[in-house]
């Protein structure tokens, strides 16, 4: 809404000063003023309809031509002072204003032209000042590889727990690419999986997902993935998501934050005591003998002492002691004692009675 209203404003000012400059231009009877007014009106339309047509654009690239232009106007300012002796002792002055305008166009389009390709690399250095970064407000979320395979940050998302936005640098998205064009079906279809979880975050509106094209000057020469993307995160003050053990340790050896997906998922499951009672679906045995194993809907493990000649059977356990280790949470239990029978029987039932009868 702020865009179109300075959009709005910026028609309303180009046509005021268009009617103030074709009266101006009519008083003086140096052109028609109704075609001077239309002119500056498509002129100002024409420049609104390429900003609109360019809405991705890269402050990089502008602030590199607009750069460009003052220092080229300002060198080719200087030259013409140094070089006007002798362009008014050898040349006319029609000739001189031309070779003069000349001569600041090309040094305007050499200073831009290397500004655009040498822009990662241009710095303004200010000897003995450093400049701490201040990062305000949220702080971006720089997503691996492996989190978005995994495909629960999109659920997380969805709980709109999330307000930092989420940041896919594009080499992480080229290599979702490469993974889904692997010819092995295992991979491919984690790579596929991938790139549906990716369009799923972008169509979602409770998360703001970025994708990081520009290419700052500390990736160059960096080809791993991993180290990239700790450069990144360093570079944007952001943190790193993923599930990768490896990575999580190069990321805080170098100063990095990282949010470890699995960490999040154990430490979001329920506190269970010991002596709090449990229902279980025994599904296997396990590797001591006379145990049996079942899973928890979140996945945690439970290990029913003397379960194992209980598989397939859903029971009724008490919680011994609980196990937290670096693959997630086990819970050790023992069957609760099952149900008294009925020994409550008539005596014409009562096979003793028949007996003695």
């Amino acid at each position: 809404m702020l865009l179109y209203m300075i959009r709005a404003l910026f028609v309303l000012v180009v046509a005021g000063m268009a009617v103030r400059i074709a009266r101006t231009v009519g008083e003086n009877q140096l052109a028609n003023p109704y075609l001077v007014f239309v002119g500056l009106l498509v002129g100002a339309i024409v420049i609104m309809v390429t900003d609109i047509l360019t809405p991705r654009k890269r402050i990089q690239t502008i602030s590199a031509i607009y750069f460009g232009i003052i220092v080229g106007v300002l060198l080719s300012d200087l030259i013409q002072n140094a070089l006007q002796p002798s362009l008014d002792l050898y040349l006319m002055p029609v000739i001189r204003n031309s070779v003069s305008g000349f001569m600041m166009i090309c040094i305007c389009y050499v200073c831009v032209s290397t500004l655009l390709q040498t822009k990662d690399d241009f710095r303004f250095i200010i000897p003995y000042v450093e400049f701490s970064k201040e990062v305000k407000g949220s702080r971006p979320l720089v997503l691996d590889t492996s989190v978005v395979i995994d495909g629960r940050i999109a659920d997380v998302a969805e709980t709109k727990v999330i307000d930092q936005p989420l940041i896919v640098p594009r080499f992480v998205l080229q290599e979702l690419q490469g993974i889904a064009d692997s010819s092995d079906k295992l991979r491919r279809n984690r790579g596929r999986r991938g790139l549906d979880i990716l369009n799923r975050l972008q169509k979602s509106t409770g998360v703001e997902v970025k994708i990081h094209d520009s290419e700052i000057p500390e990736l160059a020469g960096i080809r791993e993935v991993d180290q990239r993307l700790v450069v990144l995160a360093k570079h944007l003050g952001g943190k790193v998501v993923t599930n990768d053990y490896n990575l999580n340790k190069i990321a805080k050896l170098q100063g990095v934050e990282v949010i470890n997906l699995n960490d999040l998922a154990n430490a979001l499951k329920p506190i269970v005591l010991p002596g709090e009672g449990l229902t279980v679906k025994l599904l296997k045995r396990g590797e001591e003998p006379g145990q049996g194993i079942g899973y928890l809907d979140d996945g945690t493990m439970i290990v029913a002492e003397q379960g194992g000649y209980h598989l397939g059977e859903t029971i009724r356990l008490t919680v011994t002691s609980v196990l937290q280790t670096s693959a997630g949470r086990m819970i050790f239990g023992r069957m609760d004692a099952p149900p008294a029978r009925n020994l409550n029987v008539t005596p014409s039932q009562d096979p003793q009675n028949r007996t003695n009868a």
